[in-house]
């Protein structure tokens, strides 16, 4: 039982990228994306960016076409912190989440609309 496991929900900030890549000689896709979280309320309001990564064959298939900027979704994996190295110099860190699970919570133009999917 994994003890780092997160639920967001927010919609997406662009459509999802996908890309094959060979990792320890094996080749897999994967679709990054990211997600804009609402933190705190009223004039505390923030947006939180959670940049997500879906795996393997979750990232083959037909749901990624539905992954796009405006999507309302939520969405289920273990949270990372990634740190690196920005292009001045300086080291920055961004929360990272390797996606179990993604549910589409409507549509982009009517939210009280859901999407069928494959």
């Amino acid at each position: 039982m994994s003890l780092n496991v997160c639920t967001f929900s927010g919609r997406l900030g662009k459509d999802a990228v996908v890309k094959q890549m060979t990792i320890t000689g094996k080749d897999t896709t994967v679709a990054n994306f990211s997600v804009a979280v609402d933190v705190g309320y009223g004039d505390t309001k923030d947006t939180l960016w959670l940049n997500c990564a879906l795996w393997g064959k979750r990232a083959e298939g037909g749901l990624v076409r539905y992954l796009i900027k405006g999507q309302l979704v939520g969405v289920n994996g273990n949270i990372s912190l990634r740190k690196y190295q920005g292009e001045d110099g300086i080291e920055k860190s961004s929360l990272e989440m390797r996606v179990s699970d993604v549910q589409l919570l409507g549509s982009k133009q009517d939210e009280n609309t859901d999407i069928p999917f494959e």
